[in-house]
């Protein structure tokens, strides 16, 4: 599929765009071009695929949903989205959207009318209302949430009314803006046949349309990659070990979760499944400042793009932006005007040649996993498909080693120089990819 083959770039739509923190529901704002005007760098960047967080009409941050149908007006208007998605696909870049179907914001006509006209409201069954409650607003009335959030007000995935009015807002989205698919937003708290019901409703409009899911625990969600439910999951757990392998110079860490995860052996997790890999996103601290060493942004780069997966960039981390999660998270999704020049001006270029290396390696989409070699700073694994073998090499020490990573020679794509596998020298903080010669 399109999707286990692409390389993916998240942008957070309010915090690029440089909107305001609260909707105030006035004029339009016209910010959108600022994302078309990037589509000349992602295109140069090899990024086939834009993930966006949220934008539909929403209070604040665009988790806290009002309108399922309008594009938040601190950004623009449907018809200037429909046109960014025209331009997107002309670049030969997918759309896929956030997903919000656990809750919505306060705000959210239906839950307004339940405050107002209480158990004679028409659409009370869509929410989780004790009409014998309160809640923190002092509404006379409490309801659920999503995990203490009052601002969040959960949605009853029950209702068969309410199911309609959520599968009719999906397919508006499909037929009026023609987007590839959607990321899954809390899909741990989605119940199983709410997924198979997203499914049917979207292969019904559009092929290969992408469901991902966001999870943070992967043990007991895996059963729901599978072709009535979801395309992949988001790999928490391999975000997490490769951070902590490199910062404590243990990549024997790193190498624990590949295995359990993507190895050929009867207990793993999810062989030959690609799961949804990334060095940060909007919810976790920069790549750069999470990692104590910024010698081994390249090769935490390398390892995202070649481990088994699906490759996801943050915006502005491929120039090694700084960030952490002071001032509400709004520090890990500052407007692009006010990136900087991170911290790292040739990482673009190392991701640019990362990116056209999966684009033309089966191994690398679809391909095996199993380890090589193996020491607190060096690591070597090899990923195979249809005859395809790429062995790839990282050393984050600070002295030379050489590795015994297989017979006979290979080819790095990352330098287009040619070496012996069984004598691979490798210097400090550096990492290789290298196509076995036939």
């Amino acid at each position: 599929m399109w999707f286990d083959e692409g390389v993916f770039y998240q942008i957070y739509p309010l915090g690029y765009c440089g909107a305001e923190r609260e909707n105030d529901f006035g004029a339009v704002r016209h910010r959108l071009g600022k994302i078309e005007a990037q589509i000349p760098h992602l295109k140069e960047l090899g990024v086939s695929a834009v993930l966006f967080n949220p934008l539909f009409e929403s209070e604040c941050h665009g988790y806290d949903t009002v309108d399922f149908y309008h594009i938040d007006r601190r950004l623009g208007t449907d018809e200037e989205f429909k046109s960014l998605v025209e331009k997107l696909h002309d670049a030969g870049i997918r759309v896929v959207l956030d997903g919000v179907f656990n809750h919505v914001g306060r705000m959210f006509p239906p839950f307004r009318e339940v405050l107002g006209q209480r158990e004679s409201a028409p659409h009370r069954n869509w929410f989780y209302v004790d009409f014998y409650g309160n809640s923190r607003y002092n509404d006379g009335l409490g309801y659920a949430d999503w995990e203490g959030h009052p601002e969040l007000v959960k949605l009853r995935l029950e209702d068969a009314g309410l199911q309609t009015y959520l599968m009719d807002a999906v397919r508006h989205w499909i037929r009026a803006w023609g987007i590839d698919g959607l990321r899954l937003d809390v899909s741990y708290l989605l119940p199983p046949w709410f997924m198979e019901l997203l499914r049917r409703t979207v292969n019904a409009e559009k092929s290969e349309f992408f469901l991902m899911g966001e999870v943070i625990h992967l043990q007991n969600f895996v059963c729901n990659i599978r072709p009535d439910r979801l395309d992949s999951i988001t790999n928490y757990e391999g975000f997490r070990s490769m951070l902590s392998a490199f910062n404590s110079r243990n990549l024997f860490e790193i190498e624990y979760s590949m295995n359990r995860l993507f190895a050929d052996l009867p207990w793993a997790l999810c062989p030959r499944k690609n799961l949804f890999n990334f060095a940060d996103n909007h919810d976790v601290e920069r790549a750069a400042t999470a990692l104590k060493d910024g010698r081994d942004l390249h090769g935490l780069y390398t390892l995202l793009f070649t481990m088994p997966g699906i490759p996801c960039v943050y915006y502005g981390s491929e120039y090694g932006v700084l960030g952490d999660k002071s001032d509400l998270d709004y520090n890990l999704r500052p407007c692009v005007d006010d990136l900087g020049h991170g911290t790292d001006e040739t990482l673009p270029d190392h991701i640019k040649r990362l990116a056209e290396i999966r684009r033309t390696s089966r191994a690398l989409a679809y391909g095996s996993y199993r380890k090589a070699t193996l020491a607190n700073t060096n690591f070597s694994f090899v990923r195979e498909c249809d005859g395809e073998a790429i062995i790839v090499a990282l050393n984050i020490g600070d002295g030379d080693v050489t590795l015994h990573v297989g017979d006979g020679e290979g080819t790095d794509l990352l330098t287009g120089q040619t070496g012996d596998l069984r004598a691979l020298a490798l210097p400090p903080h550096s990492s290789r990819v290298l196509r076995r010669s036939r």
